[in-house]
């Protein structure tokens, strides 16, 4: 984090989305404040359903669906405590997984709907640098490092051609300009006399 803001990050991002690498969050935290943390469901339900025996794992999967599949943070709210209260007394390790993020893992509902299928269940970075990953592990010790640099930037560009293209990608300068959204959708000047 500190070699991003010494590289020129000065305005800190809106969000920043990940798993629980816990010195990730605290450099985050320590850095930028401000930035609004969001954990990954992909994640978040391997680990729950971990605490789980097999024979109730299809039904709490179900059930953290029905989190983050929510319309909005209100049908979310119930969900979760739905699950926490349906889970919690047999399994208490698994919704304590899963409590210790919960606001984290509701970020999503502040930012355009458009974007939330990005936000909360893809894992871009793993699945995008495997292919890179595997390469350079093949090839240590074969090429110089410019050559080695050269094929990674290469596979890469490879790569790009099988990335999903972000969706509702004109709100990106709303929400960069600090326009604020809930459930997904912008709010305006007569939402907010309203409230």
């Amino acid at each position: 984090m500190l070699s991003l803001k010494q590289r020129g990050l000065n305005q800190p991002p809106k969000l920043a989305i990940g798993d629980g690498a816990l010195g990730f969050w605290v450099a985050l935290e320590e850095v930028y404040p401000e930035t609004t943390a969001q954990r990954y469901w992909m994640h978040k339900t391997g680990n729950v359903l971990n605490y789980l025996p097999k024979s109730v794992q299809e039904k709490a999967k179900q059930g953290l669906h029905d989190i983050w599949m929510a319309e909005g943070r209100t049908d979310a709210e119930k969900a979760f405590d739905a699950f926490e209260e349906r889970f919690g007394v047999k399994y208490p390790k698994a919704v304590a997984c899963l409590s210790k993020d919960r606001d984290a893992l509701l970020a999503f509902y502040d930012f355009p709907a458009e974007h939330w299928s990005h936000i909360r269940t893809t894992n871009v970075t793993p699945s995008s640098f495997a292919t890179i990953r595997h390469r350079t592990r093949q090839a240590k010790g074969c090429v110089t490092r410019i050559t080695m640099l050269t094929m990674i930037c290469k596979m890469g560009l490879c790569a790009e051609d099988s990335w999903r293209k972000l969706r509702g990608f004109r709100h990106l300068a709303k929400v960069i300009g600090g326009v604020k959204f809930k459930d997904g959708i912008e709010v305006t000047e007569d939402d907010k006399a309203t409230a």
